[in-house]
């Protein structure tokens, strides 16, 4: 069991501090009872639920910045197994790719040629 992320020090310090007051319910007092549960559920909705071609990613969250990074670390690699490129263009639009040019040429200042 990973580390209880609702202990009663995490609670008391948003009672402690009235810019975390808005973070508590009376109801997170019942719902600190069933932790464990929710904790099982989870863990078993990503193992029955993440597939090959569609993981879950589990990402803690305790550092924002960490956080960041192995979220953008996860995009980055789902997006080179994507193997992206530019489409090519098609030959009779090449044509029409060297008019535009040169009609954008005409148009730009002097100072900038």
């Amino acid at each position: 069991m990973s580390r209880r992320k609702n202990s009663a020090s995490a609670f008391s310090s948003r009672l402690d501090d009235p810019a975390k007051n808005w973070k508590f319910s009376l109801g997170d007092i019942a719902e600190r009872k069933l932790w464990d549960k929710y904790h099982a559920a989870y863990q078993d909705l990503i193992r029955n639920t993440s597939a090959k071609h569609a993981p879950w990613h589990v990402v803690p969250a305790d550092h924002k910045w960490f956080a960041r990074v192995v979220i953008s670390s996860a995009i980055v690699s789902a997006m080179e197994k994507l193997d992206l490129r530019f489409p090519d263009v098609d030959k009779s639009e090449t044509g029409n790719v060297k008019k535009a040019k040169a009609a954008l040429e005409k148009e730009a200042p002097k100072a900038s040629r």
